[in-house]
């Protein structure tokens, strides 16, 4: 109970000095804020306008391409699936799957012993049937002589004549079982109708083939070969005007990526209709494709060279820019300001974007950095040294505003006045 008394001033030194604490902490770090802030002050307005690194192209004028692209798929323009006509064990294969035959070359070889052995019966049957029918003429010449002297009746040379008659189509009968036993062993020399590459073989030697039913082998033309593809109905009128002039529209094939070129070739044909369902216009390409890139069933882009526009005015398409405003370009002035301007464009031919208003040759745009641009802005083009407040963050030397911050040191002027914060 006695001690009661003495601790209460103990504690109360205690709150008192933590109070303290706590103020002179306050004061301290208002005093670090307020020089912080003062200092960055300094260096913005020792900075001076802030300016954007971009790059630039120009404005130039060339003949410009104006091209319409269609996805297609390459089509042989000959496909053969090879049966045999005959029935019959195979011989013989005279080709490697995936190989390039020729029109004519000896495919495949059917047994052709069963119709040779057809073709000699029916040529015995053939010189029999002749034997009769030489004898029957013979007795039509002998009872003709007679009718003059009344020694036979009419009724049996009439009778033998058609004889004759018959034995004689007998005769030609049997040529044309024999003229068809020849054919069958034509058919048994299965031949390539035209050159082109043979596919992966599905019948192997010895099997035995029914007439029509089996199929053996595919063989594709591949040069030349042809591309299927489509385009809008709106492009139809451009498309034909040109092909009722009698031009013959240059096509180039590109792989789907749309990065490599295949080969080139001509617009063919076009369909005589529009798809109801998809609104586009079937059209085909031909290709020489003299280094086989286009492969039959493959997809590829066709880009159809309608027409060229001469001495027209472009920038990169970089430069080009989309807004609430509309299709717009920043124009760099002399003095490195970046002025937003409206453009019309035109057709597009790869990273070219023709306009038709809006800029002149000669003039420079910004193709990079755009994304930081506003108009009016400053801008730094490639080659011009950085200024230091925008490198470093620090006030440039030629500042205005005489003072400046530098690696923790004060720097005096003439004046007298000294920078810095405390």
């Amino acid at each position: 109970m006695n001690n009661l008394p003495t601790e209460k001033p103990s504690l109360t030194l205690r709150q008192d000095l933590r109070s303290l604490f706590v103020v002179a902490l306050a004061i301290v770090c208002a005093g670090f804020t307020a020089c912080t802030s003062a200092d960055s002050k300094q260096k913005a307005q020792a900075a001076g306008p802030h300016t954007v690194s971009v790059a630039i192209g120009q404005v130039q004028k060339e003949d410009v391409p104006v091209y319409l692209t269609g996805l297609g798929a390459v089509t042989a323009f000959y496909t053969a699936n090879i049966k045999s006509r005959v029935d019959g064990q195979i011989m013989r294969v005279n080709f490697n799957e995936g190989q390039i035959v020729k029109e004519g070359d000896l495919l495949i070889v059917i047994d052709p012993r069963p119709y040779q052995v057809q073709k000699e019966q029916m040529e015995a049957q053939l010189f029999k049937d002749q034997a009769s029918l030489r004898d029957a003429r013979l007795n039509l010449d002998r009872y003709t002589t007679l009718i003059p002297s009344g020694s036979i009746a009419q009724q049996q040379v009439d009778t033998q004549k058609s004889t004759v008659d018959q034995l004689d189509g007998q005769v030609r009968t049997d040529q044309a079982q024999i003229d068809n036993a020849k054919l069958q062993i034509v058919y048994c020399n299965i031949t390539a109708a035209f050159t082109g590459r043979v596919g992966l073989r599905q019948v192997d030697p010895g099997n035995l083939v029914v007439n029509s039913s089996t199929e053996i082998i595919v063989v594709t033309q591949l040069q030349p070969i042809s591309v299927l593809f489509a385009l809008p109905e709106d492009s139809i009128n451009q498309v034909m005007q040109q092909v009722n002039a009698g031009q013959k529209l240059p096509a180039a094939a590109y792989d789907r990526a749309m990065t490599t070129k295949l080969s080139d070739g001509t617009l063919s044909n076009v369909d005589n209709q529009t798809d109801q369902t998809t609104g586009m216009v079937k059209m085909r390409a031909m290709f020489d494709n003299q280094d086989l890139k286009l492969f039959p069933a493959q997809f590829v882009n066709i880009r159809l060279l309608l027409n060229t526009m001469h001495n027209q005015t472009y920038v990169p398409a970089a430069a080009i820019q989309h807004g609430a405003q509309g299709t717009y370009v920043y124009v760099i002035d002399k003095d490195r300001t970046a002025n937003m301007r409206g453009v019309t464009t035109g057709p597009t031919d790869g990273d070219k974007v023709a306009i038709t208003s809006g800029v002149a040759q000669g003039e420079t745009v910004v193709v990079d950095g755009t994304d930081r641009l506003k108009d009016g802005a400053t801008v730094l083009l490639p080659g011009d040294k950085v200024p230091a407040a925008n490198a470093s963050g620090t006030a440039s030397p030629n500042a205005k505003t005489g003072k400046g911050k530098h690696g923790g040191h004060h720097r005096h002027h003439p004046s007298g006045d000294s920078g810095g914060g405390q």
